[in-house]
């Protein structure tokens, strides 16, 4: 049982996909299988005809069941699958068809994602949205497999209350507009932390950079780069609130990672990140889904509107810590996100069949 695992190398930050690919490969390792992780070098999805040839070469690399060895099987993200659908066409029409892992649609590079979907062996989508999207898109049928969440102390938080965001500093996670209506706050108690990395759109960055001082808020409002260890743990435990109000997320594991340390997260309506909320079988509070459906300029007052609400209210926020106390014992681990891709992929070792 043996999987060669795909995935792009222009990644590097701690993006939802590349999470989902790390624990993913760890996942199926703990499970006896045999697992070979690639990083495709590229500008992934507009990589250059070399990268794509390496690419191509790496498909051919098929390895037929011989006695006492089982075929190899190729899985490939999805961000570079879309990139190279020349490449996975001429591996299905060898044999040697590949499997993709679509952890959100490209609409950019429609064309190229219908292709290399359509010359795929199957699809796994790491979330319900993105499953939908490849259905009614392109008319092909996608599997499921949830991202898992690791366990985690509860959060203590702080006083005055302290506000995470965790994303990279990109315009989708419209860190700019947390920042536009936090500063409609500055007659309350606050703090807040935007942590992800400043170094994939360094303009943008500086935007919000020069927001935030315009605002006056640089003694409220910390932006920390990307962290990980204890820096990251400290910062998780002094949060209690997180938002994530990206205009698009196919699931937004951030929002499973705040669950499972009993932080309320307010998210956008009409997003995946609604599915993460609402994965632990809990109804969807009112005012965690935050409804941005108006004009740009509308947004900050909105979602100032359902922060206030929070801030001001307390019994509102002992409701909201509540159900995200209670969602922390049913997310489920990434055990079960291996095992569910494994038994897709048809490598699932027997004992983990009888298990």
């Amino acid at each position: 049982m043996r999987v060669r695992f795909l995935v792009p190398g222009n990644i590097r930050h701690n993006s939802g996909g590349n999470v989902y690919n790390g624990r993913l490969a760890e996942g199926l390792q703990s499970l006896g299988i045999d697992v070979e992780v690639l990083a495709v070098d590229g500008a992934w999805p507009d990589a250059g005809n070399s990268e794509r040839r390496r690419l191509g070469s790496l498909l051919e690399r098929g390895e037929p069941e011989a006695e006492g060895k089982s075929a190899t099987v190729t899985v490939v993200d999805g961000l570079i699958a879309c990139g190279a659908a020349g490449e996975l066409e001429a591996a299905a029409t060898a044999g040697h068809g590949a499997w993709i892992l679509l952890h959100m649609p490209f609409p950019d590079h429609s064309d190229g994602e219908r292709r290399a979907l359509q010359a795929a062996a199957g699809v796994i989508c790491s979330s319900t949205s993105a499953a939908d999207h490849v259905r009614e898109t392109y008319g092909l049928a996608a599997k499921v497999a949830l991202p898992g969440t690791d366990s985690a102390p509860v959060a203590a938080g702080s006083d005055p209350a302290h506000l995470i965001s965790v994303a990279a500093l990109l315009p989708n996670k419209c860190q700019l507009l947390t920042v536009e209506a936090l500063a409609k706050l500055q007659d309350l108690a606050w703090t807040a932390s935007l942590v992800g990395t400043d170094g994939v759109d360094p303009a943008y960055a500086a935007e919000v950079r020069a927001a935030i001082s315009s605002h006056g808020l640089d003694h409220r409002i910390r932006l920390t780069g990307q962290l990980v260890g204890n820096a990251l743990t400290d910062e998780w435990n002094r949060a209690d609130l997180s938002v994530l109000v990206s205009r698009a997320e196919a699931f937004g594991m951030v929002v499973t990672e705040s669950l499972a340390r009993g932080i309320p997260v307010i998210v956008r309506a009409g997003t995946g990140a609604v599915e993460a909320l609402g994965l632990a079988a809990l109804p969807v509070l009112p005012g965690t889904a935050v409804v941005l459906t108006g004009s740009e300029s509308d947004e900050p007052e909105i979602l100032a509107a359902a922060i206030r609400n929070w801030l001001a209210d307390a019994v509102l926020r002992a409701d909201w810590r509540t159900a995200a106390h209670a969602a922390r014992d049913h997310l489920p681990g990434w055990e079960s996100t291996a095992r569910k891709v494994a038994a897709l992929l048809g490598v699932l070792p027997q004992m983990h069949h009888q298990a």
